[in-house]
């Protein structure tokens, strides 16, 4: 489904989708509130998360353990349910990236390393703003817009076409065109003429366009396409990270594009994003993608990590 090929919401109106219904009239009565008291109900949400959802509670404990293996149990469950509550954050921030006042929420954001952003600018070509999939995700986009007006975005499709239209149609209500991530043709068109293109792809979905990397020195399936992405867009990649602060504001840090990018060497350039990307994760650890089996989609010859699942529930 591309954006020439809308499905209107009400479209979905049928019994299977009756809790997501549910769950998107609460985001829009809960945009009425306060920001901070949005999130803050995100989070109670996120509590409610972590009590039921056992299997997600114990993936994101094992990825945990894999990715900073001197933590002790105790601080790895700490960490999981302050994820948690980041993920009911973010959920709140879908509704508020449809409904609220994100002007208000640009004015009260930190942009460090705006000079990274000039730079990039000077190169007069298209941009690939490189980020990751952090709980702020979302509303990241929300304030990109006021920096990269006409921006465009990736997305991927999800197996409930309802939660696809959801999120699609968010993100094309702060960016100009929401592009599939299999629609390669579309970005690099894009970029060729001098678009910006917003794009996160530290998710491999399967071994295609993907080589195994080290992600906290830990073999993981990591999306390398950026790299050719790069290349045949002829544009400069700027990396940028988002955190949320406990006031309910956000900071969005901004890197320098990255330096001889595109090599002739895909992996080598990923490692590069990798190596940010680890970095701002160790300073917000809460705040990262836990949730899905980051260490999945191996060869065989390599060890399957989730083996022991149970034991981290």
């Amino acid at each position: 489904m591309t954006a020439n090929n809308k499905t209107p919401l009400y479209k979905f109106l049928k019994p299977s989708n009756t809790h997501i219904w549910i769950l998107f009239a609460l985001l829009k009565v809960n945009s009425f509130l306060p920001h901070l008291m949005q999130i803050n109900n995100g989070k109670f949400l996120g509590r409610v998360l972590h009590k039921f959802l056992a299997k997600r509670r114990a993936i994101s404990r094992k990825n945990l353990s894999l990715a900073f293996p001197n933590l002790k149990r105790e601080r790895i469950n700490k960490i999981t349910a302050e994820h948690f509550e980041s993920v009911g954050a973010s959920i709140a921030e879908l509704g508020i990236c449809r409904w609220g006042k994100s002007k208000t929420l640009y004015e009260n954001s930190v942009w460090e390393g705006k000079e990274h952003i000039a730079k990039a600018r000077e190169a007069n070509k298209g941009i690939i703003l490189i980020s990751a999939h952090f709980t702020t995700l979302e509303v990241s986009g929300l304030l990109l817009q006021f920096e990269f007006p006409g921006f465009e975005v990736v997305y991927r499709k999800n197996r409930n076409p309802f939660i696809t239209e959801i999120f699609r149609t968010t993100r094309e209500s702060f960016a100009k065109k929401a592009i599939e991530k299999r629609e390669i043709k579309n970005m690099i068109r894009s970029l060729r003429n001098g678009g910006t293109v917003w794009y996160a792809p530290d998710q491999s979905y399967n071994r295609k366009q993907s080589s195994v990397i080290p992600f906290f020195g830990v073999p993981s399936m990591t999306n390398i396409a950026t790299s050719t992405i790069a290349k045949l867009g002829n544009a400069v990649v700027l990396p940028f990270f988002p955190r949320r602060l406990e006031n309910g504001n956000y900071v969005l840090s901004f890197k320098a594009p990255l330096e001889d990018f595109p090599s002739n060497d895909p992996v080598e350039d990923t490692k590069k994003y990798i190596d940010l990307l680890e970095k701002h994760i160790k300073v917000c650890p809460e705040q990262y993608y836990w949730l899905h089996k980051k260490y999945k989609n191996l060869p065989e010859e390599y060890t399957d990590y989730y083996a022991d699942l149970k034991n981290w529930a």
